[in-house]
């Protein structure tokens, strides 16, 4: 794979703070049920659906990239795993300063500890003292979607030997698997039962779209060749799978589209990496700062868009202090994500003539 302008970076950023926005409508409680909340839960779906598709594509990569099992694991638990487990253990250490004469308090925050780190956050969402008037009481409900992404993590050697075994054919696996997952989803839906569409969101549910990023991944070159194509006919699918329900299966193929052509047609490089990869920050500390601000009155007194702008003036800056305190110092010197941002830095704001070829950002570590 060579090197090539792409846009990862972002895109990832657009769809951290997609999400970020939508739960700021909805933890403000301002506009319950509303066209506003309604329509932003698309998106929010739709970016994380998106961060899937590169999650797959990226992921493969960095598999294929790897010396082998323990040099991958290495870098998908450095990369993960000191970032979430710092957003989980600050809540819980203010909880337990807030409630610690509180009978029984100590052992709820054990639990939420214990099931968090092991990405069970369903187990144990809240913890006391912390949000409990607020619309909803869950302390980060966006980690739900880590679980599915370090499921997918341990599948991919897995799913990566399958597909070598078939190999001029691996398009025939990877259809298999997309065909999977859209099975697994109407087939939890189908049964009757309360847990159904939690069921139906996990893994191999959401199959489709890491399928679809494995093939991105094994069509680099032709995607990056033919970028504006496969942006106008992704958006076509996307619109058609949103207009027709009997369409929505191919969802996947319009985000696989849109996404691969965003990142690589002719451009400008929009490099949302610059100063700090702080997709994955935005994403995970969002929740809670809302959620504080909300207990705190802020959104009742300023209003929707004083809230979601004071919240992002709080999620930004404690974003970029996560990158660099927390998730860079955890990284491989060596490490893609590392790399990018020291080069960038270094760079910025350095003009480029309109012929430039920038250095690959959002690959694989």
């Amino acid at each position: 794979m060579g090197t090539s302008l792409n846009r990862f970076d972002a895109l990832r950023l657009a769809f951290a703070s997609m999400v970020f926005i939508y739960h700021a409508v909805v933890l403000s409680g301002l506009v319950p049920e509303s066209a506003l909340e309604l329509n932003l839960a698309l998106l929010a779906e739709l970016s994380i659906q998106g961060f899937f598709i590169i999650s797959g594509a990226l992921v493969y990569g960095s598999w294929e990239r790897s010396k082998g099992l323990a040099d991958y694991t290495s870098k998908r638990i450095r990369r993960l795993y000191p970032a979430y487990a710092v957003i989980i253990l600050i809540p819980a250490i203010v909880s337990a300063a807030i409630t610690f004469e509180q009978p029984g308090a100590l052992g709820e925050i054990a639990r939420y500890v214990v099931a968090n780190l092991a990405f069970l956050n369903f187990l144990e969402p809240t913890l006391p003292g912390l949000f409990e008037d607020n619309r909803f009481g869950a302390v980060n409900g966006a980690l739900w979607t880590l679980k599915i992404e370090v499921m997918f993590y341990i599948a991919v050697p897995v799913l990566a030997w399958g597909l070598s075994k078939l190999t001029r054919f691996w398009w025939v696996g990877i259809g298999l698997l997309a065909l999977g997952g859209l099975v697994w989803q109407h087939a939890s839906l189908a049964v009757d039962h309360r847990f159904s569409e939690q069921i139906a969101r996990q893994l191999p549910g959401q199959m489709m779209y890491f399928a679809a990023g494995m093939a991105m991944w094994k069509l680099w070159d032709l995607v990056r060749a033919k970028a504006g194509l496969f942006l106008l006919v992704g958006s076509v699918i996307l619109i058609a799978a949103l207009w027709r329900p009997e369409l929505a299966a191919l969802r996947s193929l319009g985000l696989f589209g849109i996404i691969t052509g965003f990142a690589f047609v002719r451009g400008p490089e929009l490099n949302a990496a610059r100063w700090g990869d702080i997709s994955y920050g935005v994403y995970i500390i969002h929740f809670p700062i809302v959620q504080m601000l909300v207990a705190a009155g802020l959104f009742e007194t300023l209003g929707l868009g004083g809230g979601i702008a004071v919240s992002a003036l709080v999620v930004l800056p404690v974003s970029y202090l996560l990158w660099w305190w927390v998730e860079k110092p955890a990284l491989r010197r060596d490490s893609h994500y590392r790399q990018v941002s020291e080069e960038r830095a270094a760079e910025w704001p350095n003009t480029k003539p309109s012929n430039w070829t920038p250095q690959e950002t959002g690959s694989p570590s």
